[in-house]
């Protein structure tokens, strides 16, 4: 991807153009990630609630449904994990397990000693452990 700046002075705010040859999946959520994020919808006893992607710390599977969890507490979503792993920014949530996707961005400590996982500690104490299968891709995520 090119990426280039023009600066001009008599200019009043920020305008992005995208220019690509294809309306892909990509550029989709590049746009999305550029007007301001995705927002969930989180139910919490009958009523809804909208959840910015950046205040998520993470999404799990529970009881046959998804969960959504934030500082503000815990919420059922009606969205299942694969399709919120395409609608939310792949750079900052990371699938972890079969059961789980967090939010990179509210990892507090990684704790690397565990043999073949690793131990996340996401803000407000949220402890979560990246399954075998997944410790590479976050690895790599992580730049580790």
């Amino acid at each position: 991807m090119e990426v280039r700046i023009q600066i001009d002075p008599g200019c009043e705010g920020v305008s992005v153009t995208i220019t690509a040859g294809a309306l892909t999946d990509e550029v989709k959520a590049l746009a999305r990630r550029l007007e301001g994020g995705e927002t969930l919808l989180g139910w919490r006893d009958g009523e809804a609630f909208p959840l910015p992607a950046e205040e998520l710390l993470r999404c799990y599977g529970e009881d046959k449904g998804v969960k959504a969890q934030t500082a503000s507490g815990v919420f059922d979503l009606r969205e299942r994990l694969y399709e919120l792993e395409g609608r939310l920014d792949r750079h900052t949530f990371v699938r972890i397990s079969q059961s789980e996707i967090v939010n990179l961005h509210k990892v507090t400590a990684l704790d690397l000693k565990l043999t073949g996982t690793i131990k996340m500690t996401l803000a407000g104490g949220t402890v979560c452990y990246v399954s075998r299968r997944y410790v590479k891709k976050i690895k790599e995520a992580l730049g580790l």
